[in-house]
């Protein structure tokens, strides 16, 4: 939990020499009222002491701007460096003092993400931002792939991806009727129209599950597929159809290319964010476990007090946040959590410019590629090096 570690009491008779010893740095700040019975005000802002002196400076009855000045009795805040550390600062702080109305203050809603509902008899792929969970926080009923900036993003990935299957795209109710006339995808060829018996369920399910292995592999089990089927063609000499195939592998990789990095499947999407933070020589590690963020870790560097090396101490809070215990909580409050932990990593990632670095763990962690990222991170911008040199 990132906590507010600093404080002031506010007088306004003394308010100059208040604002004086505020820092001019990006901060989440928590304004306590002088009354019991009121609610605090938090806020974030990319420079403390000037967001505070509009706030708390001496009232404008010409003004239609919010004045504190008498409600403030004290303030406490918390320093952040970066978009990322300041997002999920005021997220925690948040969710601690207005449980009824932190969405609303953060805007903040589900990420996008694809889901194929492996409950309905006959399943079929589509965008949604709800992600069901069991007891133990684990995504149940169906394969969650993503996440993606827009659920617009999401449904282009998806129609991108279903061109390779022939997974129903429909909302109909199966039913299996031999007179249903189908849809348009069916006269395509484009489906196995189970609406009127076109397949049997055997068949079906076995295309689902192409589908799912497709997901959890990042397209590569089709991949290999084509890969493999393309060399056969070629030693059995028959040019055209591999030539067939190498172009469905070009079409392939035109779609993978087209879907983000961070999208997968939610149980795999392990990954750590780092993010420079307001302490001299020091990197915040940000870890995620199936989706949910941990709580991050200060890797300080220079510190001659640390037994271990850097990489070591990255090992060991890396494999903290994979062996964490599940969290305790009812599976809507769960299902609540993880929704609102990939939305903050999905607003983070796809902002533009974009602060700090991730990676993902695949077979393993990538710990140098880690500590690199870190020395860049820690490296003074061009501009300074510049002038340092002169």
């Amino acid at each position: 939990m990132l906590e507010l570690d600093a404080g002031l009491d506010f007088n306004p008779e003394n308010d100059a020499d208040f604002f004086t010893m505020l820092p001019e740095r990006p901060a989440v700040c928590l304004i306590e009222p002088r009354e019991e019975t009121a609610q605090p005000h938090l806020i974030r802002t990319a420079n403390l002491r000037r967001r505070l002196q509009r706030l708390l400076g001496p009232f404008d009855s010409t003004s239609k701007r919010l004045n504190l000045r008498d409600f403030a009795h004290q303030v406490r805040y918390c320093v952040t460096n970066s978009a990322f550390e300041q997002s999920l600062t005021y997220y925690q702080l948040a969710r601690r003092y207005f449980p009824k109305r932190y969405k609303d203050l953060m805007r903040l809603r589900p990420s996008p993400m694809l889901k194929v509902n492996l409950k309905n008899a006959y399943p079929r792929c589509y965008a949604t931002r709800h992600i069901s969970v069991n007891e133990l926080g684990t995504p149940t009923g169906g394969i969650y792939y993503g996440p993606f900036p827009s659920r617009k993003a999401a449904q282009t990935y998806a129609d991108s991806v279903l061109d390779f299957f022939k997974v129903r795209r429909c909302q109909i109710k199966i039913r299996r009727d031999p007179a249903f006339p189908g849809c348009i995808y069916s006269e395509m060829k484009m489906c196995l129209a189970p609406c009127f018996a076109g397949c049997t369920k055997q068949e079906y399910d076995m295309e689902v599950g192409r589908l799912v292995q497709f997901l959890e592999t990042g397209g590569g089990s089709l991949r290999a597929n084509y890969e493999q089927e393309r060399e056969r063609a070629s030693e059995d000499l028959d040019f055209e159809h591999a030539a067939a195939v190498h172009k469905k592998l070009e079409k392939l990789d035109d779609a993978l290319r087209a879907g983000p990095e961070i999208a997968r499947r939610v149980q795999d999407l392990n990954a750590v964010i780092l993010q420079r933070m307001a302490d001299e020589q020091t990197i915040g590690l940000f870890g995620v476990c199936g989706g949910r963020l941990a709580e991050p870790f200060a890797l300080r560097f220079g510190d001659t007090s640390q037994p271990r090396s850097a990489e070591e101490t990255v090992r060991d809070y890396l494999e903290s946040v994979m062996n964490a215990a599940p969290r305790a909580g009812t599976p809507r409050q769960l299902a609540t959590e993880l929704g609102e932990h990939l939305r903050l990593v999905a607003r983070w990632f796809y902002s533009n410019p974009r602060e700090g670095e991730i990676f993902f763990r695949e077979k393993d962690w990538p710990y140098r590629r880690i500590l690199r990222a870190c020395a860049r991170l820690l490296a003074p911008p061009e501009e300074e090096a510049g002038e340092t040199k002169q």
